[in-house]
């Protein structure tokens, strides 16, 4: 089988979808689930900016990296070298959110073996594009069978949120990419939105996250709001509660009814893996929770409600 190395948290979780878990020889730095297949792999990348107490402190330090056509990534090339992979799995979406394919591309070029190597670039925009990576990266590995059974299964899962949503009330969803700068979130979102029974707010499905003011916020009027920073947990976010109230306007969403909610965007939502259907499922216990018990139950520890006062109410709270 393919001694394989993914440079790419999403990735990692397809690999370990499709049953060849045990083949993975390298990870990234921020590869983390699953635990068991993660742990004790060797690590091959690492980030140029380091821990950082805020949103705006990572957004500065990332443009000034990018402005300066600096890497946001390193990768081991000499390690790289040491494992001699057959397989690699890349994206090629986002620079900021993992090691670019140019790197990766210029690390394979140094390998004694790069000819035999095979680069498997990931480019999701879509949710069809996430599914259709599955069973590329399962061919990839010669478990080209398998992946289509994963597919399968997760298209299933979809149809059922798709079901138990028709009819529901119309409610207007309005998704938070990033918190300072506030950016709405992009591409498959908009999508999720949709499945979950409700209506996108601020960006159309397949376009990137556009960054917005507070004013536009207000203006957008939603019924729910859903706060997932890219890599943040529920409990990093929370930690950003006075920049929260700095950059949205909680006294009109206060004046409406709106439910807000911060919820796990380093597990969910911005990972274009299997787990992107958890995250249809958990968005739709978010905005339907008279419909989707079984998954507010599920995904208790995944968000939180705030009220508009900034209280927090820890589990989904309808």
């Amino acid at each position: 089988m393919p001694r394989t190395v993914s440079l790419l948290a999403a990735a990692t979780e397809i690999v370990a979808a499709v049953g060849a878990g045990d083949e993975l020889v390298g990870v990234s730095h921020e590869c983390d689930h699953p635990r068991a297949v993660v742990a004790g792999r060797p690590v091959l990348t690492s980030a140029r900016v380091g821990p950082l107490p805020s949103s705006a402190e990572v957004d500065r330090s990332v443009r000034r990296l990018v402005g300066d056509a600096l890497a946001v990534y390193d990768v081991d090339v000499e390690l790289l070298a040491a494992l001699a992979p057959d397989v690699i799995v890349t994206q090629d979406l986002c620079r900021v959110c993992a090691v670019s394919v140019d790197d990766v591309r210029s690390a394979v070029a140094r390998l004694a073996h790069k000819a035999e190597v095979q680069l498997v670039s990931l480019h999701p925009r879509r949710l069809d594009d996430i599914l259709d990576d599955v069973e590329r990266v399962a061919a990839a590995l010669g478990r080209a069978g398998e992946g289509r059974r994963v597919v399968a299964g997760l298209r299933e899962r979809i149809g059922r949120v798709r079901a138990l949503a028709a009819g529901a009330p119309e409610r207007k969803v309005l998704a938070v990419e990033w918190i300072e700068p506030v950016m709405l979130g992009g591409l498959w979102m908009p999508e999720l939105i949709e499945l979950a029974g409700a209506v996108p707010l601020g960006v159309a499905a397949g376009e990137p996250a556009p960054t917005v003011d507070r004013e536009l916020l207000a203006e957008l009027a939603p019924d729910v709001v859903v706060v997932k920073p890219c890599g943040f947990t529920v409990a990093r976010t929370l930690g950003e509660l006075p920049v929260l109230a700095r950059t949205m306007p909680w006294e009109a969403w206060t004046r409406r009814g709106v439910r807000v909610y911060l919820a796990d965007g380093n597990a969910y939502f911005n990972r274009s893996g299997p787990r992107i259907v958890d995250s249809l499922e958990l968005l739709a216990a978010l905005v339907h929770p008279e419909r989707f018990g079984d998954e507010a139950a599920r995904f208790a520890d995944a968000a939180v409600r705030v009220g508009p006062d900034l209280q927090v109410q820890f589990g989904i709270v309808g």
